[in-house]
């Protein structure tokens, strides 16, 4: 179905244009934010070709499209007459709850940006691997422009982040971008590297010496508090005075106390929940692999896996390395193996043919068409890939696979692993796919695949 016919069919069955209050996207979902959602048709919606499932949860309804989402979105925000971050209707928005909304901050935060550090981290992961094979020297011109090039999105990482989360909080994107600048301006980065200022003082009040080159939950925070800041000052100033003065006043306040209480408070935040994670590991490496590769293919599901970006950043951003991400690859490949393994057990060739391709799609760290497409229709390959996932991670956490830089969980990640980990990664691949489809293979029978 093309896009032209399918957008107004998708706006029909969520309850018309005037249900809608907003709507982005992440890698592969259309996500929605309604006024109504006992509106929603989702058997009609589950019926439109090109429609791979969807998900209600947390106050948000999710329609999994695939890998061309945005160009979906794009037409569907057209004819909504809105952008991603704009309202439809006049009825005044549910309460969420407190997870709801925490979760659509997360996802509506990162879903716009991934692509910008999919792709740096793609290419950051191929210059490793190109440099580990000696291929290229570390200090010839190319490495250093193109370790630019992968590293300028990370290094800048709260520009983006505040562009999006602006979006997301209904602020000036602009007032959100010099609240950026503020944490990346040269006088404070340089301090803390330098290391002999722990922290400057400002009317009175300390404000600490952070890196806050690569962080995310500080930028987050301080956004949110500009949201707050601007909408306040705004109120109360005169109309003849707002133009000049409402900024001058909104920057002159938020940026300080971003300094002072939000930047501290989410980088405090951050090394709290790296911690966590690092204490997992340390207290014991099998149940660090049992949790994070037992939790992420229902989180993928659900839509929760963005939760653990921040922490995977943070951990970059701490120590330079992260251990959670290999096992994220190994959620990847065990969800191809299972969906593989459900490949060979169908015999319509309609149906070969979208469960191939979406088994390629996950071995290339594209995984909901997989999940909802496939394994989500039968009970034994989901819990096959589950099981994967975790034999898969707690190999990983066993043996203390790391990778250096964020990348794409996907068979290309591989040139990332360069190194004294590479062997592991590819028997871990071969682990989580050879369980993920062996599971599948002899648990499912071929009249539970071919009866759908």
């Amino acid at each position: 179905m093309k896009d032209n016919e399918l957008i107004p069919l998708i706006i029909e069955y969520v309850g018309g244009k005037n249900n809608i209050k907003q709507v982005w996207h992440c890698m592969t979902r259309l996500r929605f934010d309604l006024h109504d959602f006992s509106k929603i048709e989702r058997d009609q919606i589950k019926e439109l070709q090109g429609i791979l499932g969807d998900q209600l949860t947390n106050d948000q309804y999710q329609i999994v499209i695939g890998t061309h989402v945005q160009k979906v979105h794009a037409a569907l925000t057209e004819e909504l007459g809105l952008d991603a971050g704009a309202k439809s209707g006049s009825e005044p928005a549910k309460k969420k709850g407190f997870f709801g909304a925490k979760l659509d901050v997360v996802s509506g935060v990162f879903g716009p940006i991934v692509p910008a550090i999919a792709g740096a981290g793609m290419i950051k992961g191929i210059l490793a691997g190109l440099i580990a094979l000696d291929v290229l020297s570390d200090e010839s011109d190319a490495v250093i422009i193109l370790d630019l090039v992968a590293s300028s999105v990370f290094y800048f990482l709260p520009f983006f982040l505040a562009a999006s989360a602006a979006k997301i909080f209904k602020t000036n994107p602009y007032l959100a971008l010099a609240i950026a600048g503020g944490f990346m301006y040269p006088s404070l980065l340089d301090a803390a590297k330098l290391g002999e200022v722990t922290q400057f003082s400002f009317i009175g009040l300390p404000v600490p010496v952070i890196n806050y080159s690569a962080t995310v939950i500080p930028i987050i925070l301080s956004v949110w508090a500009l949201s707050y800041i601007n909408k306040y000052v705004d109120k109360y100033m005169p109309n003849v005075l707002r133009t000049v003065f409402t900024p001058t006043l909104t920057l002159f306040i938020a940026i300080p106390f971003a300094l002072i209480a939000t930047g501290p408070l989410g980088a405090y935040v951050g090394s709290l929940l790296a911690s966590f994670i690092e204490l997992l590991f340390n207290l014991s490496p099998i149940l660090a692999g049992v949790v994070v590769g037992g939790i992420r293919p229902i989180a993928i599901v659900f839509g929760m896996h963005h939760a653990m970006t921040p922490i995977a950043l943070q951990n970059f951003a701490d120590n330079g390395f992260d251990m959670m991400m290999p096992m994220f690859l190994m959620t990847n490949m065990a969800i191809a193996g299972a969906t593989f393994a459900v490949f060979f057990k169908s015999k319509s060739k309609k149906e070969k043919s979208v469960i191939l391709s979406a088994g390629v799609s996950a071995v290339l760290g594209i995984t909901e068409p997989a999940l909802f497409g496939v394994l989500i229709k039968y009970k034994k390959a989901f819990i096959a890939c589950t099981i994967a996932s975790m034999a898969g991670a707690t190999f990983f956490a066993l043996l203390g696979v790391r990778i250096y830089g964020y990348i794409l969980s996907s068979i290309v990640s591989l040139v990332a692993y360069v190194g004294p980990y590479f062997w592991f990664a590819i028997l871990g691949i071969v682990l989580s796919v050879g369980i993920g489809f062996a599971v599948t293979y002899f648990t499912l029978k071929s009249k539970e695949v071919n009866s759908h």
